[in-house]
């Protein structure tokens, strides 16, 4: 009887060190870990068409990002397009801001997304959320 819980402890242990899981499901291979992804899509112009300059952006990134998220994050320049109500193809460059965070920041990510559209003159900011596997 000693023998078999020592055997079924083992194989529980050595398939618990391959991997940790994350509350999403998620289940990680050391030496990386989980991580919640937020993307958050940005229109690069008003909606009377004007661009946002890149100086603006800039601005934008220092104000209102940076502060809710010192430690780091990644923006890329993107095209985006969609079609609206009227059935007409809009196109737009855009911006794409990721950030991975642990822990619950949808009061920033929600700041951040506001500050946007009232600055901006934008109907909304794009929000994904998804989980990585992460490692540095």
């Amino acid at each position: 009887m000693r023998k078999v819980l020592h055997t079924a402890v083992t194989t529980a242990l050595i398939a618990l060190t391959g991997c940790a899981t994350h509350p999403s499901g998620l289940s990680c291979k050391p030496p990386s870990h989980a991580m919640n992804r937020v993307e958050l899509l940005f229109g690069a112009a008003t909606n009377d068409g004007k661009p946002i300059t890149a100086s603006d952006w800039q601005d934008f990134l220092d104000r209102e990002v940076t502060p809710r998220f010192p430690a780091g994050l990644t923006v890329y320049e993107a095209y985006g397009q969609w079609q609206g109500s009227d059935g007409k193809i809009e196109k737009s460059p855009s911006r794409v801001l990721l950030i991975w965070y642990e822990g619950d920041v949808s009061t920033r990510i929600d700041a951040i997304r506001e500050a946007y559209k009232k600055r901006f003159a934008q109907d909304s900011v794009m929000r994904v959320d998804s989980a990585d596997c992460v490692s540095f």
